[in-house]
């Protein structure tokens, strides 16, 4: 991307941040949207995901989302609803992490194993759980490589929302 991106304004910290960067189908998006509005229904705590829906955003590399992301600095992890969000039956978002350059002060005497093979920036997230995904790492209750883990053991490497699945008639 030549021009930068948008500034992106949210009125809520507690609302995921999902940016579309795949405009081949419109109709899947409206799927992606139905899905994150029954999630944040399914809990009454949950506020809605905020969207951005922009056309200046097609294309946009996870790379270029980071870092137009990363001007919010109350914000932990970015959601991107990708080509693969839009071929995949399962609607999996990519979760970038926000929070990944926090260890760019790491004193190698010390961090050298972490500094040389730093941790997973990015995993796919479906639309129901990314409330829990987006909540999680803004307390601080989990940090990102667990759900990193949490989707390498699932068989369609995603993370899910257990509560919603267990719930789900």
């Amino acid at each position: 991307m030549d021009e930068e991106l948008p500034e992106i304004a949210r009125d809520d910290e507690w609302a995921p941040l999902v940016v579309r960067t795949d405009y081949t189908d419109d109709s899947v998006w409206r799927e992606v949207i139905a899905e994150l509005s029954r999630a944040a229904g399914a809990r009454e705590w949950e506020s809605p995901a905020h969207l951005v829906d922009d056309r200046r955003w097609n294309g946009v590399t996870s790379d270029e989302a980071l870092v137009a992301a990363a001007r919010d600095e109350e914000l932990s992890v970015v959601f991107l609803a990708d080509a693969v969000t839009m071929r995949s039956p399962l609607r999996p978002l990519l979760a970038l992490d926000l929070c990944a350059d926090d260890d760019e002060d790491l004193d190698p005497m010390y961090y050298q194993e972490l500094i040389d093979s730093p941790p997973p920036r990015e995993v796919r997230v479906v639309p129901d759980a990314v409330h829990l995904v987006h909540g999680n790492l803004q307390l601080a209750n989990v940090d990102f490589p667990e759900f990193v883990e949490e989707a390498a053991a699932d068989p369609d490497g995603v993370v899910r929302d257990l509560v919603l699945v267990r719930d789900s008639p």
